[in-house]
């Protein structure tokens, strides 16, 4: 039994002092004792760790590469798609796993417990699939293996370049199966996880609207039987337009009314909503999959986080492109933006929960959700995804309760995350992962063999 000792705690029964916390063999956590005297690894103010829920891991090694304006005067995510393309043409399986086991090491360090990967790297250039058709998802489960962190993963179904059924294009070509081969890739897949621990899940993605038809969407998503089923919605203005004149609604309206939309499903994004689609989609159940930090540098949109919550909607935070991995500032970005838009202050405040309180429940909830994980609180019986802030940080001196989130949030980084544990497994300590040098090593080699390529 492993027993950590915090000043401080957030416990579904609220925030609590000297609270002693028991994680069994199983990952788990086996009691909670409020007021008790100091004993075995002492923290200064425990909260969940949140699970990411959207991860594109192989992006994380173009960050920085798309700030130039290209021969269109106005630069775009479509633009951006054209050089994300091109840049996969390098990466090999031994790339792949080198650049996940970075992204899930930066994403512990950051304070997430579990990483959702929207995976859809599947082939070899030109489209060919590997001996192994779950060559990759092999790759991405390797690097879990290394890193300790919970993995969800989704392979993703992605057969069209868009709502006209259109042949997938030189850089979607490594994305691309016909409903058997996916299904037999999905089942390859699930095969690669059996080596992980029993936090491990799986899910499934259909990739989008544009790259999915109609009369395989559904069928994609019973193959994940009672497991998350993920998709990107509604992100873009330009395929709204598109799924809009093709399937005769907008994204959200004609998901709505054509899928069983509930709490299994993420709908990743969904920055192009209209009034009636987000109070509709609030009221299934499912998750809403934010990644601000990608939608910003992509030119998304602004979620409409004020209506949708104020609705009941679930919300979940997501890392996305990875071009920078960062718990505090995907939350912060998400309340900025609703400030912006709106010209106001404390947007998604309520008169009972801080800015930070409401919305660090709310991702915790909504990540252990959106990846099928018994986690984000401290209960026992949940998995003890646990993280714990620097109770010596400057800024938190003389903070308390949810004045912490607040100042973490809005005044600090994930410099103040100095221990992190995921399903028991105590795999960032002092602010560093337990194997930091040696997967930055790997990462290092890789980026020197993939510059002369960009």
């Amino acid at each position: 039994m492993t027993v950590l000792w915090a000043k401080q705690a957030l416990t579904t029964a609220g925030w609590e002092n000297n609270v002693r916390v028991e994680i069994d063999q199983t990952g788990r956590i086996s009691g909670i004792q409020a007021d008790s005297p100091a004993t075995g690894t002492h923290v200064g103010t425990l909260l969940p760790a949140i699970a990411n829920l959207h991860s594109h891991a192989f992006q994380r090694s173009m960050a920085g590469l798309t700030e130039k304006r290209g021969p269109d005067p106005r630069d775009t995510f479509w633009t951006w798609r054209q050089l994300m393309f091109r840049f996969l043409d390098q990466l090999t399986p031994d790339h792949v796993q080198a650049i996940a086991s970075f992204v899930q090491m930066e994403m512990l360090e950051a304070g997430y417990a579990n990483n959702t990967e929207f995976h859809y790297l599947h082939h070899q250039p030109g489209g060919a699939p590997y001996d192994n058709i779950a060559e990759m998802a092999e790759r991405i489960a390797a690097a879990a293996d290394i890193t300790g962190i919970g993995l969800t993963l989704l392979p993703v179904h992605y057969q069209y370049g868009g709502c006209d059924k259109r042949a997938l294009g030189d850089g979607q070509i490594r994305f691309g199966n016909d409903p058997e081969r996916f299904s037999k890739l999905y089942e390859e897949s699930a095969k690669a996880l059996k080596s992980l621990p029993s936090d491990t899940r799986m899910g499934v993605a259909p990739h989008s609207l544009r790259a999915v038809g109609r009369e395989d969407l559904i069928a994609t998503t019973k193959l994940s039987k009672d497991g998350p089923i993920h998709m990107h919605l509604a992100e873009q203005i330009a395929e709204v337009d598109e799924v809009s004149a093709f399937w005769g609604k907008r994204p959200v309206e004609w998901l709505l009314e054509n899928a069983d939309v509930n709490e299994n499903w993420c709908l990743i994004h969904c920055t192009q909503m209209a009034e009636h689609e987000t109070l509709g989609l609030a009221k299934t159940g499912a998750v809403a999959g934010l990644c601000p930090i990608t939608e910003s540098s992509l030119g998304d949109g602004i979620f409409d986080g004020v209506r949708y919550l104020g609705a009941g909607g679930t919300i979940g935070i997501g890392s996305d492109s990875n071009i920078r991995i960062s718990l505090s500032e995907e939350i912060r970005t998400l309340e900025y933006s609703q400030r912006l838009r709106d010209n106001s202050r404390a947007a998604l405040a309520t008169p009972h929960q801080s800015t930070g309180r409401r919305l660090f429940d709310a991702v915790a909830k909504g990540g252990a959700q959106a990846s099928g994980r018994d986690a984000g609180r401290i209960e026992v019986g949940a998995l003890a995804d646990l993280m714990a802030l620097d109770g010596t940080a400057v800024d938190l001196i003389g903070r308390t309760g949810d004045t912490i989130l607040d100042t973490y949030i809005f005044a600090g980084d994930d410099r103040m995350v100095r221990d992190v544990w995921s399903a028991g497994r105590h795999v960032v300590t002092d602010g560093h992962h337990i194997a930091h040098n040696a997967i930055t090593d790997e990462y290092r080699k890789v980026m020197e063999q993939l510059k002369a390529s960009v």
